[in-house]
């Protein structure tokens, strides 16, 4: 059986380049998720670990759609392995059943690490340098939206639920905590 396993980090990302890349390998199961790939805990990636027999083919985009870490990633490729499930990667165009694909494997996926953790250590340097310039001041905090004291009301008189209300004024949960605490004190 041919099976895809695609990834985004986020909700506001896209998957259908990666869906478009592998619809040529006639997948018969997919597995799609949105979330990040800084571990192994996603439930569209134990289902399809769960799912795969021996004989089996995983098709992913790229490996750093399996995984962010080289530790992860041999891992997830050991755990394939163990079950006769061969792994197949659209953009490296590495099957992880020859050894030169499994040396490949280790090595792009040190690759993929170190380039995440430079993207990372970048960042942090260019929010740190925004901040001493006075540049960078964060995330603009969300206003008391009007008639929000109406709405808090009947939060109160348990007409509404938290998330009820959350959804009403248009802000997360963790904002609408920050809005009640400031409205409270």
């Amino acid at each position: 059986m041919n099976v895809a396993y695609v990834r985004v980090s986020t909700a506001e990302q896209n998957e259908a380049r990666q869906v478009e890349a592998l619809r040529s390998h006639n997948i018969d199961k997919w597995f799609t998720e949105k979330i990040s790939g800084k571990n192994t805990h996603r439930p569209q990636l134990q289902a399809m670990l769960d799912f795969v027999r021996e004989g089996d083919t995983v098709y992913i985009h790229d490996f750093s759609r399996l995984a962010r870490s080289t530790k992860d990633l041999l891992e997830l490729v050991e755990q394939l392995q163990a079950k006769g499930v061969h792994l197949i990667s659209n953009k490296e165009h590495l099957d992880t059943s020859t050894p030169t694909g499994k040396l490949m494997l280790t090595m792009i996926a040190a690759i993929n690490e170190f380039e995440r953790a430079n993207t990372l250590e970048r960042q942090r340097e260019g929010i740190a340098i925004a901040k001493r310039n006075g540049v960078y001041k964060g995330r603009q905090k969300v206003a008391v939206p009007p008639g929000f004291e109406a709405l808090y009301a009947r939060y109160q008189r348990r007409e509404l639920s938290k998330s009820a209300l959350a959804g009403m004024i248009g802000v997360s949960r963790p904002t609408l905590e920050r809005i009640i605490k400031e409205a409270s004190a």
